[in-house]
């Protein structure tokens, strides 16, 4: 039976409890043997990450057990936790675990317990370890190691771990491979015939989509690097300057002929390229697939992406789209690539191979991320593991609408819109619905088109939600991620309005009940549009940058920590401007109630903004909630942190929308 109730205020069985167990994603997909291996949330276990290991008879076992977390800190988002091989003694994996840091050793079918590889250290935060690779009797991967008590006191690069656990308590064990002359390193990759490897470097400000290096060293037959050199990327006298554009190689790989792989934005998009190694040199790439103005690559922020991966066969697997992305095969010979034909519409960068399969982690409009085999030989695919399951029946589910809309200047702004959708509901004859504008994080990174309960959980109650990829967002070429460089917190508020602002215009969104939200740079975006328009009815801020000067001058951690200088501008040359954009000093501008969620372990986006933030709003009258989780950092992992902080953004747009919801506990406001 169909019920008339007003926008936000149906019933829907998708609850906040329902949204928090299927949070999260598998990641970190591998190949050991014949088994496929990866990493799978836990947000019931405290948020862990667990390890899973996949048969070759099909069953599955959570190779560890709580509260063991395979989850590696480096550039504090992480990057590539783990890696495998064959035995006698069964399969062996090396993994970094989230408590300590340490890389530990572990045959599951054989030994009692885990083992360290490397030590603790006293300085600073220790050392960390990702990427890893196990070449002969030792693990390579990157080292990241803290010289100091501050956050950037740091120093990165490519080193090797004994496997026999000599340095579990001897730093000195650990060989360096390269030398530190670079800030940023990614692990490297080994030639097949064992001559050279190769990883990709980069310098402050750049950020690793700014710009980045290709560097190559000889190894010797006892692993030694010699002849350091840069062969590919920004090269040259006629390389630009620290923080403007450059040459951003997001992934390198060999092939099986010695040829060297990379996904490169030379000509403004990601797009693959083989060049050739002459006397160390390496010769002009070619491009593998004729232009086609889409992405075969994306932003590095986790170290260890794999948006590509040759097969024996001499093709490769690669992803590729505009917006959306799309598993293709690719002849490197030919240019011809053929997709995969599937629902998917989302692939996350974390390929792996194994003969002729290619093994990824993909999602749609329809289904949650799920662990997708491909056999190359018979073109089906599969779904291998993480099976998607309705939580609820499907008809409660969002259903999407890929958008483009007119920004300022009449440029482009992507998004994807989800209506209010309920089964068991129709709003009263007139009404428009409330609608929520969502801000990705960043924020160079986007927004995909896939199934996500959280929308769900508000657009079955009566509440839409519009997802913007604004200007600066990625999937759409460097001109379109390059519309934010000195300009965040103008493009990015100004687009988010835009896409407001026209849906009010066509009626699709009641103008008095728009509201914004975001978490890190979406918390950003959120707190300035909040600060800067007198647009939206109240907004949700989430763990977000609220001080650009503060973030700029020690307050978040050394990857981050010059991001602003292509983001806002030189803080050398135009300080004002940290000043005029931050919300901090905008605050007396806020005239919407707003809600404000923290991690207190954040370290990214730290919480002594918020409480800075929150003493400018005092006593101005402004309705505002202020919920701070222990145990939580950047991005919210538990359950119960979840669930609560749902519940209360909810009751946040149940406020200021006017709406009656019985089923809530009202958020208690402060003034």
């Amino acid at each position: 039976m169909v019920t008339t109730a007003p926008y936000g205020a149906w019933t829907s069985p998708v609850d906040a409890r329902t949204v928090a167990a299927h949070d999260g994603r598998p990641a970190f997909v591998g190949v050991i043997g014949d088994e496929v291996w990866w990493t799978a949330p836990r947000p019931a276990e405290g948020g862990r990450r667990a390890l899973v290991r996949r048969r070759a008879d099909g069953t599955e076992e959570s190779v560890l057990p709580a509260p063991w977390n395979v989850r590696s800190r480096v550039h504090e988002y992480g990057g590539q936790p783990w890696a495998g091989t064959v035995t006698d003694r069964g399969p062996l994996v090396v993994f970094s675990d989230f408590a300590d840091q340490r890389l530990y050793a572990y045959a599951p079918d054989h030994d009692a317990a885990p083992r360290p590889l490397t030590p603790l250290s006293p300085v600073g935060d220790g050392l960390r370890w990702a990427d890893p690779v196990l070449v002969g009797d030792e693990v390579w991967c990157v080292l990241e190691e803290f010289t100091g008590d501050g956050p950037t006191d740091v120093r990165r690069l490519v080193a090797a771990v004994p496997l026999d656990g000599s340095a579990a308590a001897d730093r000195a064990a650990v060989r360096e491979l390269g030398d530190d002359r670079h800030r940023f390193v990614t692990g490297p990759r080994l030639s097949p015939d064992g001559r050279h490897a190769a990883w990709l470097a980069w310098d402050h400000p750049r950020m690793p989509w700014d710009g980045t290096l290709v560097m190559l060293a000889d190894t010797t037959a006892d692993g030694e690097f010699t002849a350091v050199r840069p062969i590919l990327g920004d090269l040259g006298p006629d390389a630009p300057a620290p923080g403007q554009r450059g040459e951003s190689v997001a992934q390198i790989e060999w092939a099986p002929d010695g040829a060297l792989l990379f996904v490169s934005d030379r000509e403004g998009w990601w797009e693959l390229y083989r060049t050739e190694l002459a006397d160390g040199h390496a010769a002009e790439p070619r491009r593998l697939c004729a232009a086609r103005r889409e992405e075969f690559g994306g932003p590095l922020w986790n170290v260890g992406s794999r948006w590509f991966l040759p097969l024996e066969s001499g093709t490769l697997a690669t992803l590729h789209g505009h917006g959306t992305t799309a598993l293709g095969i690719l002849d490197p010979v030919s240019g011809d690539l053929v997709d995969t034909a599937g629902p998917w519409t989302e692939w996350a960068p974390a390929l792996a191979v194994h003969g002729s399969r290619v093994i990824g982690v993909a999602a749609g409009p329809h289904t949650g991320y799920e662990i997708v085999e491909l056999d190359t030989c018979t073109g089906r695919a599969r779904v291998l593991a993480h099976h998607h399951t309705d939580a609820v029946a499907p008809a409660y589910y969002p259903r999407p609408e890929a958008r483009t809309f007119t920004g300022p200047g009449g440029r482009d702004v992507h998004a994807h819109l989800y209506p209010p959708h309920n089964p068991d509901h129709t709003a009263p004859d007139g009404e428009l619905p409330p609608y929520v504008v969502w801000a990705h994080g960043g924020p160079t990174g986007h927004s995909p088109l896939v199934l996500d309960l959280e929308i769900a959980y508000f657009t079955s109650r009566g509440i839409g939600v519009a997802e913007v990829n604004y200007g600066g967002s990625t999937g759409y070429g460097r001109a379109y991620r390059e519309r934010l460089r000195g300009r965040w917190g103008v493009v990015d508020v100004e687009d988010c309005a835009a896409v407001a602002e026209a849906l009010a215009d066509e009626g699709t969104a009641d103008r008095a009940r728009l509201a914004i939200r975001g978490g890190s740079a979406g918390g950003w975006t959120t707190a300035a549009s909040l600060t800067s328009t007198g647009l939206y009815a109240c907004g949700t801020i989430s763990y977000p940058i609220l001080d650009l000067a503060g973030w700029a001058t020690g307050e978040t951690h050394d990857f981050e920590s010059q991001y602003l200088e292509s983001l806002v501008g030189p803080l050398a040359e135009v300080p004002d401007r940290y000043r005029e954009r931050s919300p901090l000093h905008r605050a007396d501008r806020i005239r919407a109630p707003f809600l404000l969620l923290q991690g207190l372990d954040d370290v990214i986006c730290p919480p002594a903004q918020c409480d800075r933030f929150l003493a400018e709003v005092a006593g101005r009258g402004i309705p505002h909630a202020y919920l701070a989780f222990e145990g939580e950092g950047h991005g919210f992992r538990r359950a119960d942190t979840m669930i609560r902080a749902l519940e209360s953004e909810l009751a946040l747009y149940a406020h200021a929308f006017g709406v009656e919801r019985p089923d809530l506990t009202p958020l208690a406001l402060r003034h």
